[in-house]
């Protein structure tokens, strides 16, 4: 799979999980983990917006669990995925 394949994957999925309550959404969100990491050498550009992306999705992650608002966090890694699922292209 390609990096921009996975950005439309993480995308697809942040976007489901958002509409999800917190319980429902945390889980969805650890099942990117694998589609975040790198597996093979791409351009600066693209590392650094698929690290980017991979830190906004844990802020979400953290504030989930923590049981704190996510509203602003969402809004965050789903620009940071689609920043890397543009420049993977």
């Amino acid at each position: 799979m390609t990096d921009a394949e996975k950005a439309a994957r993480v995308l697809e999925a942040l976007k489901a999980a958002e509409r999800e309550p917190p319980q429902a959404a945390l889980p969805m969100l650890n099942e990117l983990v694998g589609l975040v990491q790198a597996y093979a050498e791409a351009p600066l550009e693209v590392e650094e917006a698929r690290s980017g992306a991979f830190m906004a999705i844990c802020e979400i992650g953290k504030a989930l669990h923590r049981g704190q608002p996510a509203d602003q966090l969402w809004a965050s890694a789903i620009s940071a995925t689609e920043r890397w699922k543009a420049l993977a292209r």
